[in-house]
């Protein structure tokens, strides 16, 4: 994609990866983008870079606009490789001696990724840059959703340069929020909020209460991937203040694994009784579905209910490993059920329970074991603890 001005004298020069389909074991079929901004004044600043792979094509971007050894310096609000994988590139071209901005945690995370000596500028939250009728300010946004993330702010023109808050993984011609499809982006930025953000939600609130408590006025808002938001910031800010909190909708998700089917009919009974209490409920079949996508329908749902059978005297793997992602996420406020077939021992929704306990999970009980296939008195018994969930939720 060639670059596009999105204020005056200020570039987006990142690139779009149309084919990623996996991010850290998180499903991207919409695939991305790695945005990063030239801005051009008395000093040429480049913002970010890119994935390794793109950074010939950013180079050939900033080519479009000046010649890219006139860039004065580089703010890296973000070491992920993603966003800071062509940064050797883009400082052997332009001059290792030139200023490198970053966190202080920034500093030593970078130093140890490129081992290059390079001019390292720490900052702190307050920090200014001056650079000529124009001045960035810096905001420290440590664990949002690494230690070394900051943001950067261009005061005059009252941009906000967010790094990895407010993107989405999603690939698009279209760069601006009333240009893109709203509530496609919407969805994939929820996705991204309930896959890599919410462990972080509490530190999150707090950095939307600081920015307000700063009053700083946000015209527009560049994240790293995704859309730029020049229409309704506010829109973007209002949902991360939403999902930031424990906060649910009456809505409950049923997740479930099976091998020979009887976990299915029970999760599918489990689902009606929920349903039949007029709440909104979400069946997914573990191996059908990507644990990214049913854990952005977690986000907000009151109730999380998991199915599992028993395989040698465990809960199914497919299931630990959904229940092992969703641990380290955290999610809050929720009521959970458990349930699950078996042939002989009977494990799997005992071991289902101790991990959503875990979990600080508001258990329902008592949850729902049958062996082998399930009659119409047993999912009669699904039934009606989909109805004990659902007067709950």
């Amino acid at each position: 994609m060639k670059p596009v001005e999105i204020a005056e004298g200020i570039y987006d020069v990142g690139v779009v990866d149309w084919n990623i389909r996996d991010f850290h074991g998180y499903s991207t079929y919409a695939g991305t983008t790695y945005n990063a901004f030239l801005i051009i004044d008395e000093k040429t600043v480049l913002v970010d870079t890119v994935k390794s792979p793109f950074g010939e094509q950013l180079i050939e971007n900033i080519a479009r606009i000046i010649d890219p050894k006139k860039i004065d310096c580089v703010v890296s609000n973000h070491t992920e490789m993603d966003h800071s994988g062509s940064l050797p590139r883009i400082m052997h071209l332009i001059g290792e001696d030139k200023p490198l901005y970053c966190s202080k945690m920034g500093a030593k995370n970078l130093a140890r990724h490129f081992r290059q000596p390079y001019r390292y500028h720490p900052l702190k939250s307050g920090d200014e840059l001056a650079l000529g009728r124009r001045t960035l300010q810096f905001l420290e946004t440590r664990m949002v959703h690494w230690p070394d993330s900051m943001f950067t702010y261009l005061k005059e023109d009252r941009i906000l340069f967010s790094s990895d808050g407010f993107g989405q993984h999603y690939a698009s011609h279209e760069k601006f929020d009333d240009t893109a499809p709203v509530e496609a982006v919407m969805f994939q930025a929820k996705k991204y909020f309930a896959n890599i953000l919410l462990l972080y939600a509490p530190r999150i609130l707090k950095l939307l209460e600081q920015v307000a408590a700063l009053g700083l006025k946000i015209d527009m808002i560049c994240p790293d991937h995704g859309i730029i938001w020049r229409k309704n910031p506010e829109k973007i800010i209002a949902a991360y203040e939403k999902w930031s909190r424990p906060s649910t909708e009456r809505k409950a998700v049923v997740v479930y694994d099976t091998m020979w089917n009887s976990t299915r009919s029970m999760a599918e009974a489990v689902a009606a009784g929920i349903a039949a209490e007029g709440v909104a409920v979400r069946p997914f079949h573990i191996r059908s579905s990507h644990r990214s996508d049913i854990m952005t329908e977690v986000l907000d749902a009151r109730a999380v209910v998991v199915g599992s059978p028993t395989l040698n005297n465990q809960m199914f793997p497919t299931v630990a490993d959904f229940l092992t992602y969703m641990k380290g996420l955290k999610p809050q406020a929720k009521l959970g059920g458990f349930f699950g077939s078996y042939g002989w021992s009977g494990e799997g929704a005992a071991l289902v329970q101790k991990e959503l306990e875990a979990m600080s999970f508001e258990l329902i009980q008592p949850g729902v074991k049958i062996q082998y296939v399930p009659d119409s008195e047993g999912l009669d018994a699904c039934f009606a603890y989909g109805r004990k969930i659902g007067r709950a939720v």
